[in-house]
C-alpha cells in the first residue's frame, strides 16, 4: 500500500538521523529508583521535582478521593462535570497564587498542553487583529496555541528584551499577549519576568507565563515564579502544571476574574472536553498543602543542594553544561548520533537521563536533559556525576 510506504520512508529518514524516539516501559511507581523492563535504574529524566509523585499522603487522599467521587466526571464542565472537588480545588489555587494578581480567580484543565491552547485561543477570540509575541524558545503547547489562534504571531529571540520592546511600539493591534515558559524546558534558565511584566504594562499587553517547570519548585512557598521574583499585576496570566512538582496530573489558570470567565465562555479545548477525575483534584488539596508546608520547605531545600552539588562535581572535557539553577540541568553535546550514544551508555550503567534531539531542541543542540528530584540521594547524584564526566573524557 503506497500509503503506508510513504509513513515507513518517512520513518526511515528520522531514524537515518538518530531522531527516532522509543517509549519504556515502567514498572515501579514514578520515582527516583525504578525498574524499567526487568531492571532496577537511577532515573534523571522525570519531572517529579520534589519526589511527591509516590507520597504515601497523597495516594492515599486520591484513594479518599475516588471513595467519596467515583472514579469519572461523566460530562464536560459546562454540562455536568463540574464536580465538588473541581470547585474546592480552584478555590484552593486562589489562595495558592492569588496574592500575585488582581481579582484572582482559577480554572482547572486536564493537561498544561490543553490550558495553554486554551489561554491563547481565549485571550484571541473574536479579535481578527490580535496580535502574539512568543519567546523563541517556548513550548511546544504555546506554539501550538498561537498557531490554533490564527492570531499574528511575532517570535522574538530568547530573553531578547530591546527586540520584543521594538515589536510591542511598533504593533497597532488592540489585544496584544506576550507568551512565555517562565523556565525554559530544555534550558533550564528562567525568563527575564520582570523585565517583561515592565513591558506588556508599558504596551498594555496580556503576559501570559507557563510556568510548567516552576510551580510548587520555586518560591518561599512553593507558589512558583510570581513569588520567586514577587510579581504582581493585572496584566498577569498564569498557567501552573500539577504533574510536575506537585506530584499528580492537570492544570489551572490563574488570572482576574473576568479573565477566566473569558476562557470558561470562548476557550474550546475547555469547552468540549471531559473534565478530570474528581478523584485527582481532592488528591491534589493535599499536594498544596505539602507544598507549602514545612515538608514542602525541606523538599525544595534538598533539591537546590543537589543542584550546587551537580555544578560542584561535573568536569566536562568536550561537553558543556548550560547555566541553570533550577532542577533541569542540560549538557549540551550537539551531535545526534553522539548524544544517543551517551544516553545509551549511561543506560546501560544503570543512570536513566533523556536524550534529547531536535525538533525539540535546535538542529546541532542535542543534549542530555539531567532532571534532579528532591528523593535523589547525594551519593546518587555522585554516581550520576562521575559517569558523566568519564563519558566526557571519552573521543567517539
Amino acid at each position: 500500500m503506497e500509503l503506508l510506504n510513504q509513513l515507513k520512508q518517512q520513518l526511515q529518514t528520522l531514524d537515518d538521523q538518530q531522531l527516532i524516539r522509543k517509549r519504556r516501559t515502567v514498572d515501579s511507581p514514578c520515582g527516583p529508583r525504578v525498574r524499567v523492563e526487568g531492571r532496577e535504574l537511577l532515573a534523571f529524566c522525570s519531572n517529579d521535582y520534589l519526589g511527591l509523585a509516590n507520597h504515601r499522603k497523597i495516594k492515599l487522599a486520591l484513594q479518599e478521593g475516588a471513595a467519596i467521587y467515583g472514579v469519572g466526571s461523566g460530562a464536560s464542565h459546562l454540562i455536568s462535570g463540574h464536580i465538588r472537588a473541581h470547585a474546592m480545588l480552584e478555590e484552593r489555587l486562589v489562595q495558592f497564587v492569588g496574592d500575585h494578581l488582581e481579582a484572582p480567580r482559577t480554572i482547572s484543565f486536564c493537561t498544561g498542553y490543553m490550558a495553554n491552547l486554551a489561554v491563547i485561543t481565549g485571550l484571541t477570540a473574536g479579535d481578527k487583529q490580535a496580535e502574539i509575541f512568543s519567546e523563541e524558545l517556548n513550548h511546544a503547547s504555546l506554539i501550538d496555541g498561537a498557531r490554533l489562534s490564527r492570531a499574528k504571531t511575532q517570535v522574538y529571540p530568547h530573553a531578547d528584551l530591546p527586540a520584543l520592546e521594538a515589536l510591542l511600539k511598533a504593533s497597532k493591534a488592540a489585544t496584544k499577549v506576550v507568551v512565555t515558559d517562565s523556565v525554559f524546558s530544555m534550558d533550564g534558565n528562567l525568563a527575564p519576568l520582570p523585565q517583561l511584566l515592565a513591558l506588556c504594562e508599558q504596551h498594555d499587553a496580556w503576559l501570559v507565563v507557563d510556568d510548567a517547570h516552576g510551580f510548587g519548585a520555586l518560591g518561599a512557598q512553593g507558589h512558583g515564579v510570581l513569588e520567586h521574583f514577587n510579581l504582581r499585576s493585572p496584566n498577569l496570566v498564569y498557567m501552573g502544571t500539577l504533574g510536575k512538582a506537585a506530584g499528580v496530573g492537570g492544570a489551572f489558570v490563574a488570572a482576574h476574574e473576568t479573565v477566566i470567565e473569558t476562557l470558561i465562555q470562548k476557550a474550546r479545548p475547555y469547552i468540549f472536553t471531559t473534565a478530570t477525575p474528581p478523584a485527582l483534584a481532592h488528591a491534589l488539596l493535599t499536594s498544596l498543602d505539602l507544598l507549602e508546608g514545612d515538608e514542602g520547605i525541606a523538599r525544595r531545600a534538598s533539591l537546590q543542594a543537589l543542584v550546587a552539588q551537580l555544578d560542584e562535581g561535573l568536569r566536562l572535557e568536550r561537553w558543556q553544561r548550560l547555566p541553570s539553577k533550577t532542577a533541569i540541568q542540560p549538557i549540551l553535546i550537539g551531535d545526534n548520533a553522539e548524544t544517543m550514544r551517551a544516553g545509551a551508555a549511561l543506560y546501560e550503567q544503570g543512570l536513566w537521563v533523556g536524550a534529547i534531539r531536535p525538533p525539540t531542541v535546535a538542529p546541532g543542540t542535542a543534549r542530555l536533559r539531567v532532571t534532579l528530584s528532591a528523593g535523589h540521594t547525594r551519593q546518587e547524584v555522585a554516581t550520576l556525576i562521575t559517569a558523566l564526566n568519564a563519558l566526557a573524557l571519552e573521543r567517539t
